[in-house]
């Protein structure tokens, strides 16, 4: 079993700064893209950044320049430093991980979600 746990969410102000974790642990062998994806209340969950294994990175055009996705392989960590926070922002942010859970005899990927962290701008 994989587990995505979250930390770095809170309160803020408009114009200030914020950095998620994301840690992922159990039985893993590898782990392809991971990303941060966010939902504000009464809206439908949305991209914010994925992140390849390889370090590619994509971002929804509305953080474009204000936050960064980043991560430790070797922790299977993902981050996600945001900027310039805006009370737009204002969502839960869930971390995903695509993980390698198998290889024997075959590869196995699977899916996995965080329980997500609460972040709110103040205007």
């Amino acid at each position: 079993q994989v587990q995505l746990v979250e930390s770095g969410g809170g309160l803020v102000q408009a114009g200030g700064s914020l950095r998620l974790s994301c840690v992922a642990s159990g039985t893993i062998f590898g782990i392809n893209a991971m990303g941060w994806y966010r939902q504000a209340s009464g809206k439908q969950r949305e991209l914010v950044a994925t992140i390849t294994s390889g370090g590619s990175t994509n971002y929804a055009d509305s953080v474009k320049g204000r936050f960064t996705i980043s991560r430790d392989n070797a922790k299977n960590t993902v981050y996600l430093r945001m900027n310039s926070l805006k009370p737009e922002d204002t969502a839960v942010y869930y971390c995903n991980a695509n993980v390698v859970i198998r290889i024997i005899p075959n590869i196995r990927l699977d899916d996995y979600w965080g329980q997500g962290t609460q972040v709110t701008v103040s205007s």
